[in-house]
């Protein structure tokens, strides 16, 4: 297991996704984008101690196919890299091998909020991928949703109880944004609590916002592609010493979750 076998893996994924979708192809693909830890024991080359989890081990990305639960890409990285880190330059070369064999297959995209960063952006409107990927809440995003926070205060004045919301958008320019970009948001108060609940989205599709959170919400579904992965099918059994080993078997753990889902 070298860096040839993990190129050679990565072209056996591609050529048997083309003849899966010779057969049936989806209407458009739609890009979901996550992260999760891979156990580690010993002195295993690229582990390390991962914040967000709290725990030792690898933190590979991955990159499903919310339609079908394909995997598209997965990588695996040092144990204590972020979540976007270098996730702008994994999904160039995803959405360049995508335009290439399905050109006529529009490519959507949605995130959580640890992979919002600018060159993610670039990277998804230059390859005209549209997107909906969730902002961390801050005062100034809080600000520019006063009006529609103060609505939802009028609407459950009387009624402290009931499940009420309020959704709008703007224009928005963060500091390390080169351009200013349009953002959704629902505002809720929750059922039985006094309390208003925020999500905001930046975004290129061209929907309404309601409609923008529901695209947002469905990949929920991720996390239970990803455990079925890890439960199912050992993504997990990185325990060389080599880090490029464990990539490969990685890789060849993703293969047998592919030709399973293909089947199915």
């Amino acid at each position: 297991m070298d860096e040839d076998t993990l190129v050679q893996l990565q072209q056996i994924a591609r050529k048997l996704r083309k003849a899966i979708y010779s057969i049936k192809k989806p209407e458009f693909m739609l890009f979901d984008i996550d992260s999760t830890l891979l156990d580690t024991y010993g002195n295993q080359e690229g582990e390390g101690f991962n914040y967000h989890y709290q725990a030792h081990g690898y933190h590979p990305l991955l990159c499903y196919d919310g339609l079908t639960g394909d995997i598209l890409k997965a990588e695996l990285r040092d144990g204590t890299m972020y979540c976007s880190k270098g996730a702008d330059t994994f999904m160039k070369s995803l959405l360049d091998e995508i335009i290439e064999d399905f050109p006529d297959m529009p490519p959507f995209l949605r995130d959580d909020s640890g992979f919002a960063s600018p060159g993610l952006y670039e990277v998804l409107e230059d390859k005209n991928c549209k997107y909906a990927i969730r902002l961390k809440e801050n005062v100034k995003l809080r600000e520019l949703a006063e009006d529609e926070d103060q609505a939802l205060y009028r609407a459950t004045k009387f009624n402290q109880l009931d499940y009420a919301v309020e959704y709008g958008e703007f224009l928005y320019q963060a500091g390390s944004w080169s351009h200013p970009r349009r953002v959704v948001f629902k505002i809720e108060k929750p059922y039985g609590q006094m309390i208003h609940l925020y999500t905001f989205i930046v975004t290129t599709l061209e929907m309404e916002p309601y409609q923008v959170i529901q695209f947002y919400c469905g990949r929920g579904k991720m996390e239970n592609f990803i455990k079925e992965g890890k439960s199912g099918f050992d993504f997990a059994a990185v325990s060389s010493s080599s880090k490029l080993v464990n990539a490969n078997r990685l890789l060849i753990h993703v293969l047998a979750y592919n030709l399973f889902n293909w089947f199915r």
